[in-house]
């Protein structure tokens, strides 16, 4: 049976493991079996929109991953694409009750953008994270104190009780670069990111130390992008890459804004966010100094500390 294989196909991808995917991830990953279940069988968006009550737009947002799913919706649409046999459509529904499951970030709902929420599962299951800051240390490496200063200036006039949850929520999320099975993180940082006062001088002294720290683990690489560079690149704000152990899944460019953010997939636009990332690691220092930048500029804040000229 032509849709028996199909299934399988979607644990037969190149480092799929149930248990180290993530809700999002899996979300993904089903809702694209249900679309080449549908293109399979030649039925439209339309089609299949009317046989779970819904819209051609619902459809789309099921295959894209981009809400839950509903497990009669999925049976539903298992039956109209001809998946009868139970242990099949057991296979599929087994799946979408897991990505059907809250994250952990869900513990901070109230703190957390409807926009960002997509970004912190697809954080979490990431293989590899590649990313580059102009204004600050990137989240996952911050130090608490760092990170309290961040967000306390960027939400003036909030409780202290909300700026502490979302310190929490924060800290929480670096976590995955000590776990176990850790992503590749490879930071490119404009050196004003690392000259840029954050909170007091010892604030920022510690958080540069932390730097240095993180920079010995195996999996974490971080660049600096001098002042001496030249090159263009044309006003870009903070870019955020994640690439999936799961083949299937593309590689997701996040761009955050003030008050939203984009998540680009089509090869069209990822591919000249991968060439100015590439470019970024080309003319960036080699990791290697990096230590050395940093105790540069550590050197220059205890001076300032100690009032020494």
């Amino acid at each position: 049976m032509p849709n028996a294989r199909n299934i399988d196909d979607l644990t037969e991808i190149p480092g799929w493991e149930t248990r180290q995917s993530g809700p999002t991830a899996l979300r993904i990953l089903v809702g694209r079996q249900l679309r080449r279940l549908r293109e399979s069988r030649e039925i439209t968006r339309e089609a299949a929109g009317y046989a779970i009550r819904g819209s051609h737009s619902k459809i789309s947002r099921l295959e894209c991953g981009r809400t839950s799913f509903k497990l009669r919706d999925v049976a539903d649409l298992l039956t109209l694409y001809g998946v009868v046999e139970e242990a099949e459509r057991e296979a599929v529904l087994s799946l979408t009750k897991q990505a059907n499951a809250p994250g952990w970030w869900h513990e901070y709902r109230e703190v957390v953008p409807d926009w960002f929420e997509d970004y912190l599962g697809l954080e979490q299951d990431a293989a590899m994270i590649r990313t580059y800051e102009v204004q600050y240390i990137p989240g996952l490496l911050q130090t608490e104190d760092y990170a309290r200063a961040v967000i306390t200036c960027g939400h003036q006039g909030c409780p202290p009780e909300a700026i502490e949850r979302r310190l929490a929520l924060r800290m929480r999320r670096r976590r995955i670069l000590t776990r176990p099975m850790a992503p590749k993180l490879w930071v490119v940082l404009d050196e004003a990111a690392l000259r840029r006062r954050v909170g007091d001088g010892p604030t920022m002294r510690g958080q540069l130390e932390h730097l240095k720290e993180m920079a010995k683990l195996p999996h974490v690489t971080i660049q600096v992008l001098p002042f001496s560079y030249c090159g263009h690149i044309g006003g870009v704000g903070p870019i955020t890459m994640l690439r999936f152990a799961q083949a299937e899944l593309d590689d997701v460019v996040y761009l955050e804004q003030i008050a939203s953010a984009q998540y680009l997939t089509r090869a069209s636009d990822v591919h000249p966010y991968q060439h100015l990332m590439d470019e970024l690691g080309i003319h960036a220092q080699p990791s290697a100094v990096t230590p050395a930048i940093i105790n540069k500029i550590i050197d220059e804040i205890d001076e300032e500390i100690d009032g020494t000229p």
